[in-house]
């Protein structure tokens, strides 16, 4: 049994495909399929069930190559561990970030870490939650940034810092010059969603569980509507086709009117989501991690509470479902405008 053996049953597995496989490992085809029978020789099982067009694993298969990987785990986690005694912060490190994050988030973060770390460019990866920590799993990303609650994954975390909600109203709806809004008022409004897969649709309809009633048409009228960004919805919006709920960190200046919107907080105690980084508990460059948590800490969101880091970042097991707690001491908040309340 060798690593090559264990790295072409994972491949297999993954893409269903032999031939698929080997395109992967950069190898022929027959060179994979005979390392392969070698293999299931050598143990005496038969690992894929061949035949028709997909491939399919068996039961016991399926047991030996969740094995594999984590055996190639924590052979990549040995190269790395060798890494570290000359610079872990030498190298790029490879980052995932959610899709309603990234692009507020990722320009003053990628100055931050040219001017701190240049030796450690960032390889960046935009995406939904769970195929970025599919991802992390597999070893194609060192480390990702999302927002609780997540699934059950069995890594470490760090928080990064707290993003209140805002509404998105457009400039001559009669909420516009209101001073705060409730939760319970979006119940009668026409509400623009992200579309499904989106962890901050999930968290909107939190904020208001009774839009899940009218996502879709049915025995009533259809009032909420679905965008597949962001920036989608701000236009819908402007465009006076319902209202909407916002990241605070996606709205530069809550006063603006230029935009044909306007922004308005919610009541205390106002909905906000906890945004935290994570990594394999395998992953040895924790110095890269501290680095990419100063220079977060280190951008100017507006609205946000920053959380300081305080010495060497905390190898913290993320439970089966996090619920982010209340308790934030030593944090920053660099624009008082949004400030969240006390709670």
């Amino acid at each position: 049994m060798t690593l090559t053996e264990l790295k072409y049953i994972v491949a297999v597995a993954r893409a269903r495909h032999f031939g698929h496989a080997a395109e992967a490992c950069y190898v022929a085809q027959p060179t994979l399929s005979v390392a392969i029978k070698k293999l299931e020789d050598e143990l005496g099982v038969v690992l894929f069930e061949r035949g028709g067009a997909e491939i399919s694993v068996t039961p016991l298969g399926a047991q030996i190559i969740a094995q594999a990987e984590r055996v190639l785990e924590q052979t990549a986690a040995i190269k790395e561990l060798a890494k570290q005694n000359k610079d872990p912060l030498a190298g790029p490190l490879r980052l995932g970030v959610i899709y309603t994050i990234g692009p507020y988030l990722l320009p003053p973060l990628v100055k931050n870490i040219i001017e701190r770390v240049p030796q450690m460019p960032l390889i960046l990866q935009e995406n939904f939650t769970v195929r970025l920590l599919e991802l992390l799993r597999q070893g194609e990303l060192d480390a990702a940034i999302m927002a609780l609650p997540l699934p059950e994954h069995g890594m470490s975390m760090q928080t990064l810092y707290d993003e209140p909600f805002v509404v998105a109203v457009p400039q001559n709806h009669p909420w516009a010059k209101r001073s705060a809004i409730s939760a319970q008022d979006l119940k009668s409004e026409t509400m623009l969603l992200l579309g499904n897969g989106h962890c901050f649709r999930d968290q909107v309809l939190e904020v208001c569980p009774e839009m899940a009633r009218f996502s879709s048409p049915g025995n009533g009228m259809q009032r909420t509507f679905e965008g597949s960004s962001l920036e989608t919805i701000r236009h819908m919006v402007a465009s006076g086709i319902g209202l909407t709920v916002l990241p605070r960190a996606s709205v530069p200046d809550m006063h603006s009117r230029s935009s044909m919107l306007a922004f308005v907080p919610f009541e205390a105690p106002v909905p906000e989501r906890r945004v935290v980084i994570v990594w394999r508990k395998s992953f040895t460059r924790r110095a890269a991690i501290e680095a990419v948590c100063e220079a977060v800490a280190a951008c100017d969101l507006p609205g946000v509470e920053m959380f300081v880091p305080d010495g060497d970042v905390p190898d913290r097991d993320v439970p089966d479902r996090v619920v982010p707690d209340r308790v934030m001491p030593d944090r920053v908040v660099p624009d008082r405008d949004m400030q969240p309340k006390a709670r």
